[in-house]
């Protein structure tokens, strides 16, 4: 990866929309177990979304964005109104290594949905071959 500019700190390339609603729910000074509540979900449900194992529903994705006071396109995007990227507080590297950690996080969930995908057509597969 690049250098990394502070204002890619949250860019689709840099952050994964589970980043994004941890960093806005964090600004907003909100533990996960408020904003559970707050938005009449589970503490496991806003766990998932800031692992990036699910996403929330339309409904509950523009309750978010107004709770946290950014946009709905930033949270799915990272462009648009959102937080302002966190000051630096190390070296470049250290930068960087969370970058590329973002994207080797979302590298992974991506390769994870494929061997998914690929388990359930191989699972097909067998039960053809055996009728």
């Amino acid at each position: 990866m690049t250098d990394m500019d502070m204002s890619d700190w949250y860019s689709a390339e840099a952050a994964t929309f589970g980043d994004r609603l941890a960093g806005a729910r964090e600004a907003a000074n909100l533990t996960q177990e408020a904003l559970a509540r707050r938005l009449g979900v589970k503490l496991v449900t806003i766990q998932n979304w800031e692992n990036d194992h699910s996403e929330p529903r339309a409904n509950k994705l523009q309750m978010v964005s107004g709770m946290l006071n950014v946009s709905m396109r930033w949270l799915l995007t990272g462009e648009g109104d959102g937080i302002e990227s966190p000051v630096e507080a190390g070296s470049g590297d250290l930068l960087k290594a969370l970058a590329e950690m973002s994207r080797m996080r979302a590298q992974m969930l991506a390769l994870s949905q494929d061997m998914g995908h690929l388990e359930k057509r191989m699972r097909a597969l067998m039960r053809e071959t055996t009728v």
